[in-house]
């Protein structure tokens, strides 16, 4: 697990290194760094989407995704439990950054594959090319909303912890196709928690992560029924 342990070390440097920086920076500039990420993770989220759009064989797949995942996640409201926990611990707006944390480092190609390469084949490129980008990001993020960003590497190692040790259960079901409608559910909540930044719409990104599994279980349906 070489690959993720490299990946969550730079997220915590990374988140240490940006809370530092924002004690040094006045607020108008802080304000400024929030707004950069608001369009940071707004332009994120739609180059995913417009990169794996074209490429989709279900193009209604992702609305029902979202109708159902978020009908579920809604019941269940995983943003307000989620708030309500880093409310006790931040004064900030701590939860809204540290969801978009949890949805740039953990939803991807690079995060999600890199666990499974890594497992089966000793190879940690993907991983490795994703702890750089996390580097960045966390420092971003960290400078905008503190040291609290930093509890998203343990979000991380858990979720890449799983996959490693799931890889070879899961690997044949990681198909193209697959990852192709999860990027493009992933990109939309991406863009959400951006236009949430930005203050145009809190559309509360937690509570559609359920999304994320209706694209898997509809592709397990599929291998189960042919």
């Amino acid at each position: 697990m070489i690959g993720t342990i490299v990946n969550t070390i730079c997220i915590l440097v990374g988140s240490f290194v940006g809370s530092a920086l924002k004690k040094g920076i006045k607020e108008e500039y802080q304000s400024a760094l929030f707004t950069a990420m608001g369009f940071a993770a707004t332009a994120l989220g739609i180059n995913a989407i417009v990169q794996n759009m074209p490429n989709s064989k279900y193009p209604v797949l992702f609305i029902v995704s979202l109708s159902v995942g978020g009908l579920i996640g809604t019941i269940i409201d995983f943003d307000g439990k989620f708030k309500n926990v880093v409310d006790r611990f931040s004064k900030t707006d701590l939860s809204k950054g540290l969801s978009t944390a949890i949805l740039l480092f953990c939803i991807g190609t690079l995060s999600i594959l890199g666990p499974v390469e890594s497992a089966l084949n000793n190879n940690h490129t993907y991983l490795f090319t994703n702890a750089t980008l996390d580097l960045v990001t966390s420092m971003a993020l960290a400078a905008t909303y503190g040291i609290g960003i930093a509890f998203a590497a343990v979000v991380l190692f858990i979720w890449q912890g799983l996959i490693y040790l799931c890889a070879k259960y899961i690997e044949p079901f990681l198909t193209a196709e697959l990852m192709t409608e999860v990027s493009i559910v992933g990109g939309i909540l991406i863009l959400s928690s951006g236009l949430s930044i930005l203050g145009i719409k809190d559309s509360k990104s937690l509570n559609m992560l359920p999304a994320l599994f209706v694209p898997v279980l509809w592709f397990i349906g599929l291998a189960l029924f042919q």
